[in-house]
């Protein structure tokens, strides 16, 4: 007598129809659905015995729910990359991989103008000054921790003045006595010559070159008819805090950037 050849579940005869072998047993296509078919990650249905099925570690889909999970292009005969637990096709991988505006948190994307500062990128309209707001773009910036000023922004908010015309010093500056000033603002006021980095003197706040010291201020020996200067050895002295004695000479040393 012939073996009988039933379904594992229900015992219906299989004989003539279609079945499947599972774990060592054959069932019926019903049974099979029922409890053995897999269940698709997309669409949480059964992955019936008549379905083309995609496994990819440990997850099965339907060959028509395995798509991008982006775009949704279907990607069963085509190459795929998994990434954060996603099935992307290779295009919006890329989208997804590529640098991202530091303002608007949109992609940069390929042939658009954009600012790069120490690793980080924006597009060139979404860099803007943090005072203003203006588009600072591909212009001159400031940056001040993590906020970024244009130039004039950060000549008003920041830079240090000039004492004598009270604008801004943005570069070349000097200190003297504690106090700002422009390079070509620190002049003799008599001949208006720079005195950064040249002899001076100072009396009753006005500041004066050797020359012109020696020629209009200071007072003449009653013997030889010579200026009285100074009773220093010729070395330069520098400017520290204090009154500056009348005749004494002195040599700006300290220059800012």
């Amino acid at each position: 007598m012939a073996e009988k050849f039933d379904c594992h579940y229900c015992r219906d005869p299989l004989q003539g129809k279609k079945y499947v072998e599972k774990d060592g047993h054959h069932c019926c296509l019903k049974c099979f659905d029922k409890f053995c078919a897999n269940t698709c990650v997309d669409c949480r249905k059964p992955i019936g015995a008549d379905s083309k099925e995609v496994h990819y570690k440990n997850r099965y889909w339907h060959d028509t729910c395995f798509r991008c999970a982006k775009c949704l292009h279907p990607l069963a005969n085509e190459t795929f990359v998994a990434k954060d637990n996603k099935i992307l096709c290779n295009k919006c991988t890329t989208r997804e991989d590529s640098l991202k505006c530091k303002g608007c948190f949109k992609q940069i994307v390929a042939g658009d103008q954009n600012v790069e500062y120490k690793g980080t990128v924006w597009h060139k309209d979404c860099f803007t000054c943090s005072n203003c707001k203006q588009v600072i773009g591909t212009g001159s910036f400031f940056p001040k921790g993590e906020d970024f000023y244009c130039a004039t922004c950060h000549e008003a908010k920041f830079a240090k003045h000039c004492v004598k015309c009270n604008k801004a010093i943005t570069s070349g500056g000097i200190t003297y006595q504690d106090q700002p000033w422009h390079a070509e603002c620190f002049v003799c006021v008599t001949c208006s010559k720079k005195l950064a980095g040249q002899r001076f003197t100072a009396v009753e706040d006005q500041y004066y070159c050797v020359d012109c010291y020696k020629n209009f201020v200071a007072k003449k020996c009653a013997g030889c008819k010579n200026p009285i200067t100074a009773p220093t050895s010729g070395a330069g002295i520098r400017v520290e805090r204090g009154l500056v004695p009348r005749g004494w000479w002195f040599f700006i040393e300290k220059i800012e950037a």
